[in-house]
């Protein structure tokens, strides 16, 4: 959920920086986890420091979820210890320090999603930068639901939470859209917020909920009416929620569809956060957890995704970090009020690695011409 970073203390968490530690071939002491396939060891390695890399809010901010990770991970682990990194522009740190030869300073990467994926392999190697994970030795990766597989042909993730891009808007000011065609019409002129695709999650996948409805031909013909009808496009997900809408600048926002759960948290005004989901579709936003080729730590690293998907990790994922646990649901309990306001699309739609695959960095691009300054 890259999208909430509040102004916070990191809590109970140690959080390093992103500064190089470790060897690019992966090899430690006793030579951990440097073999093909990563077999599962007699005797694994549950003894060290393991460095996962994910997002700010993952660790900072009000309850995040990885304070509590961390304290968790490590009660189960006593010998073990784990520590955050974050890297200053997520996956592209690791995939540029991959080019140069430099050392990654990290085991596990948290918070993956299908694009990161694509850009690994448009800029490394195929398969390149996390390893081809063995899911036999992740004894809880049967329970992740199904419609969460990333579509990754290397194998290299599994998904731990997902999200839902819609549009949250303020019924005391407009009428629910039913259709992304209604976002051109003069009932919304001047209404809509958006975020920069080159730099906002939520802004990206609402780009491609866009290719995905209106085809690679006609996504730009369908933001230039956006534009024409006062389309705002902020630079991420923090300047056009929590500062513009929330501020009363404009009555809809692209956004999340469990924002209810948060503004039941903090007491807000719920007509003023109401989901519409045009077209009675959702667009689908899996974040995925892998582990990199040069980990030292590889032991640990597969004891980390197998905890990530316990019971008691996912309930605090998904309610700290208000995204959907990656489990059925008869593996995890939730609060009744996170089942009351946490909202599933009709249809959730995603563009697929494979479509993606050499297409994204120019598609963004084109955009980015036209209306990133918007």
């Amino acid at each position: 959920m890259k999208r909430r970073t509040f102004v916070g203390a990191v809590g109970g968490s140690t959080v390093a920086g992103f500064a190089g530690c470790l060897t690019r071939d992966g090899e430690d002491d006793q030579g951990n986890g440097t073999e093909t396939g990563d077999p599962e060891p007699e005797d694994p390695d549950l003894e060290g420091e393991l460095r996962v890399a994910t997002y700010e809010s993952m660790v900072d901010g009000e309850n995040p979820a990885g304070p509590w990770l961390k304290q968790a991970f490590e009660e189960e682990y006593p010998d073990a210890e784990l520590t955050w990194t974050i890297p200053n522009n997520g996956i592209n740190d690791y995939i540029d320090r991959e080019q140069q030869g430099a050392d990654i300073d990290a085991d596990v990467y948290l918070g993956a999603n299908v694009d990161d994926l694509v850009r690994i392999d448009d800029n490394l190697d195929d398969g390149g930068l996390l390893r081809d994970l063995n899911v036999d030795r992740i004894d809880r990766a049967d329970r992740i639901r199904d419609g969460l597989d990333m579509g990754d042909p290397h194998g290299r993730v599994l998904a731990y939470d997902t999200g839902y891009i819609c549009l949250v808007y303020d019924e005391n000011v407009v009428d629910e859209p039913e259709t992304l065609d209604d976002l051109t019409e003069p009932a919304y002129e001047d209404a809509l917020l958006a975020q920069n695709a080159q730099q906002s999650d939520p802004g990206q996948a609402f780009l491609l909920w866009t290719i995905d409805a209106y085809g690679e031909d006609g996504y730009l013909d369908y933001w230039q009416g956006l534009e024409e009808n006062g389309i705002r496009v902020l630079n991420d997900w923090s300047e056009s929620y929590t500062g513009a809408y929330m501020e009363g600048d404009r009555p809809m926002v692209v956004s999340y569809s469990t924002d209810q759960v948060f503004a039941n948290q903090y007491d807000y005004d719920m007509s003023r956060h109401q989901i519409a989901f045009p077209n009675d579709q959702g667009y689908a936003n899996p974040e995925g957890m892998g582990v990199f080729e040069g980990a030292s730590e590889v032991d640990l690293a597969y004891e980390f995704l197998d905890f990530a998907l316990s019971s008691d990790a996912q309930a605090q994922i998904a309610q700290r970090n208000v995204q959907f646990p990656a489990v059925a649901a008869e593996h995890v309990d939730l609060d009744e009020e996170f089942d009351r306001y946490a909202h599933v699309p009709p249809e959730a739609v995603t563009v697929g690695y494979e479509e993606l695959r050499g297409n994204l960095d120019g598609w963004v691009e084109n955009w980015a011409r036209e209306f990133a300054s918007q």
